[in-house]
């Protein structure tokens, strides 16, 4: 009797040892995985904060907890289930996804940067904002959850494939437990940073009313705030296009497509004497490079498709009015 229970506490210690390495198994791929997607962690925290622009204060932190549930359900309950499912079935779509997701990533930092030139519409002139009309205060909440929700859900997937093609475990435990783990840990990181800089203008309004070098605290930040999220968009900017980028030069490379991945390493053997400091940033210039290029074709492509629609629909307006009544 006491050998089996002997028996019985040893199996337990080794149970409790394995289960100790595979959170630290997970632990550890999922900060590996989750730094590979920063680019798009960057950008989400840059985006969200424009969906609560110019409402009642009292009602930011609720709709950001709406967004940030809506998020949650996105990645475990629609994106991770799905790209398990391909990695089972098919794993040689992933680095197709990942070459279209990198693609619209890169389309995206793209956008804004011809944008800002003037090349293209911006968000605003294409009605992206919060619109009004002539809804009640609980439909337009409901409508920005739900828009919010909807290009989460975007970003989301690009999070989770990036995260996904970066586990190297080849435990389905490990994988799914990492995953789940960066589903929580990006979700409540971009939410609570947004739920934090969207309340830094009240901290600063509040500490305003007060004395002495409180008060100049507080209009610091208040005036600081407009700078800090105008930062925060041109990093994400310079993140989505380098991590887009790079994403699609790596997909390419392994699906066998080599070309531009032998470029990028031809670029950085050439500064290995420098220090792998300077070998990094070469990698991501070239990567951000390619990214603004290939973003910059399928932004002008969009545009063309989108005025090549809207000309059609035009005509066909156009004829519909001049053709003759049917007589009766």
């Amino acid at each position: 009797m006491p050998g089996g229970l002997i028996a019985l506490l040893d199996d337990i210690a080794t149970l409790a040892k394995m289960t100790a390495a595979s959170f630290d198994d997970i632990a550890a791929g999922a900060v590996k995985t989750s730094s590979k997607a920063v680019g798009i962690v960057i950008d989400d925290t840059a985006v969200t904060p424009q969906y609560v622009a110019g409402l009642d204060p009292s009602r930011e932190l609720p709709i950001i907890k709406k967004i940030a549930r809506g998020s949650l359900i996105n990645k475990l309950a629609i994106i991770l289930p799905a790209a398990l499912l391909l990695t089972w079935v098919a794993p040689w779509l992933l680095p197709i996804l990942l070459v279209l997701g990198g693609t619209y990533l890169c389309f995206e930092g793209a956008e804004k940067v011809l944008a800002k030139f003037g090349l293209v519409p911006s968000h605003a002139e294409k009605g992206h904002g919060n619109e009004q009309g002539r809804v009640t205060p609980e439909e337009t909440e409901k409508n920005m959850v739900s828009s919010a929700t909807r290009t989460d859900l975007i970003l989301s997937a690009e999070i989770m494939l990036i995260s996904l093609a970066n586990v190297d475990s080849d435990s389905n435990l490990v994988r799914v437990g990492i995953m789940v783990t960066v589903a929580f840990f990006m979700t409540f990181f971009v939410y609570g940073l947004v739920a934090i800089l969207v309340k830094m203008d009240d901290i600063g309004a509040h500490l305003a009313k007060k004395k002495g070098a409180v008060a100049a605290l507080g209009a610091g930040i208040v005036s600081t705030m407009p700078k800090v999220f105008i930062a925060i968009g041109v990093v994400g900017t310079v993140a989505m296009l380098w991590v887009g980028g790079h994403i699609v030069i790596t997909a390419l490379a392994s699906l066998g497509f080599e070309p531009l991945h032998h470029v990028v390493e031809l670029a950085v053997e050439a500064v290995a004497d420098a220090g792998s400091a300077v070998q990094w940033i070469v990698e991501t210039v070239l990567s951000g490079v390619f990214g603004l290029l290939l973003g910059s074709v399928a932004a002008f492509a969009y545009l063309g498709a989108r005025r090549l629609l809207a000309a059609a629909k035009t005509s066909q307006t156009r004829a519909e009015q001049e053709a003759p009544a049917p007589r009766v």
